[in-house]
């Protein structure tokens, strides 16, 4: 009756739009208040406690850190020098600006490892050429969008860290490099069909007439933006700094290159800077927290035993129940930030990862390829919401052009499904 009222509860609290961390909170509470009534082994002494233990972890320090990076370097000018460079080597011509955004968008993912600010650095630069060059807004938004979204699987990324967080044996430098693989192939996946459709749909017919930067000059604007990604992945791997401690150095130069190299960041910009990365850390982290409290229940209670029975009992076999898993995760995806669905269904899916013995770190990156297709597959695609507001256009009107992006990644997916090898062979190479 309790493990029932527990989702019930959620779910209730969720239909009448109290935030998703509120709600796993409160419904998390309720049932350990209500179960305390009738065995002497719960207390709510168990709230405070885990609502610790969720946000306690060494790791997390490392979200702040990342969040503030991707604030710094959206006001820094980087993201418009590195499309200045992207430019002078590809050249001008139809589906180019496009292609560029995604690029560009990928190698930002490398410095903050945050969908939505990179969506709102690369949007800020990329609609308006693309809308200059001809290309209709909504088309814009939605390659912006889905380029942003490999930013959660191309390390440093906040994604891998809550997942680390949460499954023991998924090391955190094992899973950035997992990912760097997966992320470039759905780089290249949704590259394909955006020059593909802004050829055959006759975009960007002004782009031609558009001037193309001088390469050398672009590259040396470029080359402190270029050498974030060297600095933090390099020093990572040379053993000079740990994941949490990358971060910081990434703020430290992020500073460096936006007020002394560029000088696009002032000392009166710092407040407006840690204040709209402080507001999103908090968001984040205080969903963590409260659903280390639903996550003691669902444990406590008893509730993930049954559920895993029943899905090993299906008689779907190993490749049903994961492509079951997938598709259920592609419509959550839907309606849940990613965050929320990695804190409810990762420790409702570590007995069933156990019980087919699947290796923990290519789920984490076949999971979180699925959380970046929600992060622009409407109506809860945080992404879009980002790129559609830059672009001035309502979310309805990327439909059309944003299926064929989500259709892509799901192959890049498949493709890691199919080959875990594509998400295993670097971080064993690498030693991890």
């Amino acid at each position: 009756m309790i493990p029932a009222l527990l989702f019930v509860a959620f779910l209730g609290l969720m239909f009448v739009g109290v935030p998703i961390g509120a709600a796993l909170g409160l419904a998390g509470a309720t049932a350990i208040a209500l179960a305390n009534a009738d065995s002497q082994w719960f207390g709510l002494l168990a709230v405070p406690q885990n609502f610790y233990a969720g946000l306690g972890k060494y790791p997390l320090l490392a979200i702040p850190m990342f969040v503030l990076v991707g604030s710094i370097f959206d006001r820094s000018g980087v993201a418009l020098r590195l499309v200045n460079f992207a430019i002078s080597i590809v050249g001008r011509g139809p589906g180019m600006l496009p292609l560029v955004a995604i690029c560009v968008a990928m190698f930002l993912g490398g410095i903050s490892g945050s969908g939505p600010a990179t969506a709102a650095a690369v949007g800020g630069v990329m609609i308006l050429a693309m809308s200059r060059a001809g290309y209709p807004a909504a088309f814009s938004a939605s390659v912006v969008a889905g380029a942003a979204a490999t930013d959660i699987l191309i390390p440093p990324s906040i994604a891998f860290i809550v997942y680390s967080v949460l499954v023991p044996g998924a090391s955190v430098p094992a899973l950035f490099a997992a990912g760097m693989i997966p992320g470039v192939l759905a780089g290249v996946a949704l590259i394909i069909p955006t020059v593909w459709l802004a050829r055959r749909h006759k975009m960007g017919a002004l782009e031609l007439s558009m001037p193309r930067p001088p390469f050398w000059k672009s590259l040396r604007e470029a080359s402190w933006g270029l050498a974030a990604p060297v600095l933090i992945l390099g020093g990572m791997r040379a053993g000079l700094f740990t994941p949490t401690e990358a971060a910081v150095v990434a703020v430290f130069y992020g500073l460096f290159v936006g007020m002394v190299i560029h000088r696009t960041i002032k000392v009166r910009d710092l407040f407006d800077i840690l204040r709209e990365s402080g507001e999103l850390s908090a968001v984040i982290l205080i969903v963590v927290s409260l659903a280390g409290i639903f996550a003691f229940s669902l444990s406590t209670l008893g509730v993930i035993d049954p559920i895993t029975r029943a899905i090993v009992a299906s008689g779907l076999g190993e490749y049903g129940v994961l492509t079951l898993l997938i598709v259920l995760l592609l419509i959550l995806g839907m309606f849940l930030d990613g965050i929320s669905i990695f804190l409810i269904f990762v420790p409702l899916l570590m007995p069933i990862i156990q019980h087919f013995q699947w290796d923990v770190v290519w789920f984490g990156v076949v999971l979180t390829m699925t959380v970046a297709i929600g992060q622009f597959t409407p109506p809860m695609a945080v992404n879009l919401m980002v790129s559609s507001r830059i672009a001035n256009v309502r979310m309805e009107e990327t439909t059309r052009w944003v299926v064929w992006l989500v259709a892509a990644m799901c192959v890049a997916m498949m493709l890691v499904v199919a080959f875990p090898q594509l998400a295993l062979w670097l971080p064993t190479r690498l030693g991890y």
